[in-house]
């Protein structure tokens, strides 16, 4: 009997613990997407402003957050699209080149082309809604 009872309170409290937010830009997820593959971007930053300003910072090292991803094996000039949810007001793309300099890449319908050069680049998506900012991350090698 005790058992059956500690089973209901276990269920009930992960129940109330599992609630869903109201929140707009809680867990909104960015996906890109590869030769019809779709895979999930790593998040770096996030804030929103709400009643309380809420800001998750991870590690500034932008290499440390790209370990997290796993390096897609791509084409030269293969073409990248994004799905990011609630569609972000704008979107700002960066490129890390393997010596360290940054680019700004130009996106047009949510799509970016891959360098024509091969190496090893770490991308970084800046988005922005009216509630707040993410930024996502993901790296590949350009073969």
């Amino acid at each position: 009997m005790n058992k059956l009872i500690l089973s209901i309170l276990i269920v009930i409290i992960l129940t109330g613990c599992n609630k869903s937010s109201n929140n707009p830009l809680s867990q909104l997820e960015g996906k890109v997407i590869v030769n019809g593959e779709q895979y999930i971007m790593i998040l770096s930053d996030y804030e929103q402003k709400d009643k309380v300003e809420i800001s998750l910072k991870h590690s500034t090292d932008i290499n440390e957050i790209a370990e997290l991803f796993d390096t897609l094996d791509v084409e030269k000039n293969a073409t990248f699209k994004f799905e990011i949810d609630k569609n972000p007001s704008s979107i700002t793309v960066t490129k890390l080149n393997e010596d360290g300099t940054t680019d700004l890449v130009e996106m047009k319908d949510n799509e970016i082309t891959m360098p024509s050069e091969s190496g090893y680049y770490i991308y970084q998506l800046k988005t922005l809604w009216s509630e707040g900012k993410q930024t996502f991350v993901f790296d590949v090698n350009v073969e």
